[in-house]
């Protein structure tokens, strides 16, 4: 079977707890650090900024920007 989504990013509506896809794909891009993140892998993200980490490190370090700048 073909896999239309396979190589493309996919258009996520993160939520409180879990998120939706908008637009197929099969990964998204860490906001930190640019890495790609198999959707099935996605465990960390923030429904405030409405982006993904690939690691509880990198978004503790996105959420002390996000602070710092007043963004939450």
């Amino acid at each position: 079977m073909l896999n239309f989504s396979a190589g493309r990013p996919a258009k996520i509506r993160y939520l409180s707890g879990s998120f939706k896809i908008i637009s197929d794909g099969d990964h998204v891009l860490c906001a930190v650090s640019g890495q790609k993140i198999p959707l099935s892998q996605l465990r960390y993200w923030s429904h405030v900024l409405q982006e993904a980490y690939a690691s509880a490190e990198l978004a503790a370090v996105r959420y002390a920007e996000a602070r710092e700048k007043g963004l939450i």
